[in-house]
């Protein structure tokens, strides 16, 4: 049965993705029972900063709109928390994920959260901090599904198509699999999952995190225990020479030494 993927340090990612040892800037994610925790006082001051933060507030369990239109999330909980630490205001900015980069590198927002996953290609254009969540990606399907278990059993399926959302690195993992004849992209997340659960598509293709928050969220669905592309790393994503990676980077690592870091992620990918 498979496991979610949990917090890890940025040393084990940095074991698991060779590739990334690029993004080792000031502090790392580095934690364990034994850990001591960082002095508060030891932290930047950013003197009540305002934080513009991307968020697309469609993809849970990262970030969402509740039934009160308020933002929600992992990405809102550990914002907060890190402005806390630094002295600084969050402020959430919704944004549209094909354009979300783009602002970044052109400094439209200060940083984009959003579950971001890091690839040499979009590091020419933008920034990223610490790592700090590993991940697979996976396919998700109805619950009743009984025709597939593995990608190469899905391929057999006459006209079959998979679902995703444009501009990711899941659109680029499914073409790779799947064929672009055999992919239908969407603008966001949600209506891939839609189209899912009206029978449009056969599969949505997504990182396994947020396919457990639509599972929680929208019920009627299940992932395949398949890895489709490997270990994957997130981190937040910055406009080039930002001044603020090294005093995000620094709360993260007190979240972490804390504990309170582990508190935000059992609270959003962990069942209850």
């Amino acid at each position: 049965m498979y496991r979610r993927l949990k917090v890890i340090s940025l040393l084990l990612l940095l074991v698991l993705l060779p590739s990334l040892n690029v993004l080792a800037q000031d502090a790392t994610l580095e934690a364990t029972p034994e850990a001591t925790a960082i002095d508060a006082s030891t932290l930047p001051d950013l003197n009540g900063r305002e934080i513009t933060i991307a968020v697309e507030n469609a993809y849970p369990p990262y970030n969402s709109l509740d039934a009160n239109n308020k933002g929600v999330g992992w990405d809102y909980d550990t914002f907060n928390d890190i402005c806390k630490a630094i002295n600084c205001k969050p402020v959430f900015q919704q944004m549209a994920w094909d354009g979300m980069l783009l602002g970044v590198s052109q400094g439209s927002v200060d940083v984009a959260a959003d579950g971001i996953t890091y690839t040499e290609e979009r590091a020419q254009t933008v920034d990223f901090g610490s790592l700090y969540q590993s991940y697979d990606e996976t396919l998700l399907v109805r619950a009743d599904e009984t025709r597939f278990s593995t990608a190469e059993e899905l391929k057999q399926i006459p006209d079959y198509i998979v679902g995703t959302q444009i501009g990711t690195t899941n659109e680029i993992t499914s073409h790779k699999l799947f064929g672009e004849a055999n992919v239908k992209s969407y603008d966001q997340f949600p209506v891939a999952v839609q189209a899912l659960l009206n029978k449009e598509v056969d599969a949505v293709e997504v990182d396994r995190p947020a396919a457990e928050g639509f599972i929680l969220a929208q019920g009627g669905l299940k992932t395949l225990e398949e890895s489709l592309n490997g270990v994957e790393g997130l981190a937040f994503a910055y406009p080039k020479g930002s001044d603020l990676i090294a005093p995000i980077n620094a709360a993260m690592a007190y979240l972490q030494s804390t504990g309170r870091w582990d508190q935000i992620y059992t609270r959003w990918f962990n069942e209850p």
